[in-house]
């Protein structure tokens, strides 16, 4: 394929005029370079480097673990995979609440260091100043509203976030501050509809109802090789870890009784 023919990346502006042109958002939150690039050929318009990886890569109960430089690397991993896709990471937890200014030296990392093209952050109205330093400083910033995960022991646990005055309010001093785009997370579906309905920047909903403007999953909870937990909104798309639990049986087995390796698998 020819430079000319070659797929073209999706940029920030693209993404969020995506909204205005009445085209929904597919995006996938992936965290090495093999998924985000079978996901970026796949065709999906953004891959979220999530900290949720603390739960799903590195078994922690929750995201709090996760540090900045462990981002750092996972994000490298996923530009490499990403040829098309617009690669967001996440800021995780303490690396940008403190103040404004770290949030913009923390975010300028992801940029410079791993390559993301825009970096997403937690929280709605206290963050509104946060969001405008890193606009300010030339960093791309999705914000992230509803049940915000770092926030889990102030929200005693996963739970549905229902207010629908303080969600709004939220979602509109994220867009007041300059972000290109939201996420909603677990929020009823008539309030991510308002949600959607009141802002100008597309909207992501996970656990958010068909009424946002795009959607995101993570990619092991669609391909169903995370089984410690399964959100209600996740939908599995395939039954990848029973298929990947299989092989590797058979695999221990062939082993076991010397099938394995045939004289296909060896050098003469």
């Amino acid at each position: 394929m020819s430079s000319a023919d070659a797929p073209r990346s999706v940029t920030v502006p693209e993404f969020r005029a995506a909204k205005a042109r009445g085209v929904k958002l597919a995006v996938v939150t992936a965290y090495d370079y093999t998924s985000a690039r079978l996901c970026d050929e796949a065709g999906v318009d953004a891959i979220l480097v999530g900290d949720s990886l603390g739960m799903v890569v590195q078994g922690h109960p929750t995201s709090l673990p996760v540090t900045l430089d462990e981002m750092i690397y996972h994000t490298r991993c996923v530009v490499r995979g990403a040829r098309r896709a617009l690669v967001v990471a996440d800021l995780p937890f303490l690396t940008y609440q403190v103040s404004p200014r770290q949030a913009v030296r923390n975010a300028g990392r992801l940029l410079k260091e791993a390559g993301a093209h825009a970096v997403k952050l937690e929280g709605g109205v206290r963050m509104r100043a946060t969001v405008k330093a890193c606009i300010d400083a030339g960093i791309p910033v999705m914000g992230h509203v509803g049940l915000t995960p770092q926030a889990f022991h102030q929200l005693g646990g996963f739970k549905v976030q229902r207010d629908a005055v303080a969600l709004l309010a939220d979602a509109v001093a994220v867009e007041e501050a300059g972000a290109f785009a939201v996420v909603v997370e677990s929020v009823p579906v008539d309030i991510g509809t308002r949600i959607t309905a009141a802002v100008k920047i597309p909207t992501v909903g996970i656990g958010a109802g068909a009424g946002c403007d795009g959607q995101v999953l993570v990619f092991h909870d669609m391909m169903g090789l995370f089984p410690d937990f399964k959100p209600k909104f996740a939908k599995r798309y395939s039954d990848l870890g029973s298929a990947v639990k299989q092989a590797v049986e058979t695999y221990c087995k062939e082993v076991r009784d010397g099938s394995f390796p045939a004289t296909e698998h060896t050098f003469r």
